[in-house]
């Protein structure tokens, strides 16, 4: 299933045809997934419940844990990602203070690992 391309923070772009960019395999879940992880609970107006708001944890030293934490309890809520083998996600800080995330997952429409790798 093909969707517009649009990363969190980006904008629409312009695909090679001339008409907006589009997506699809793993790149629409990949693209699911950083929106539910990086978008804060409550800004999602049909849905306030929606996000992990992996933001709030910038600038606040040692909480790989709770990082880790929040985004393995995202990943189970997020229905193009299948559950077993269940994802994997490792935090770590890196020297500049930023902590670094890598999620292995299965992408539920295609049926491949991906991972996916971001700062917080």
């Amino acid at each position: 299933m093909a969707d517009l391309s649009l990363q969190f923070g980006g904008d629409l772009s312009i695909g090679p045809t001339g008409d907006l960019a589009v997506v699809d395999g793993q790149a629409v879940t990949q693209q699911r997934v950083l929106r539910r992880l990086l978008t804060n609970q409550g800004d999602y107006i049909w849905q306030l419940s929606y996000g992990a708001g992996l933001g709030q944890f910038i600038g606040r030293p040692g909480v790989p844990d709770l990082i880790s934490g929040v985004i393995r309890t995202q990943m189970q809520l997020e229905t193009q990602v299948m559950q077993s083998p269940a994802p994997s996600v490792s935090v770590s800080l890196a020297d500049d203070g930023r902590a670094m995330a890598s999620v292995s997952y299965v992408d539920a429409v295609t049926g491949q690992t991906a991972l996916l790798s971001f700062s917080v």
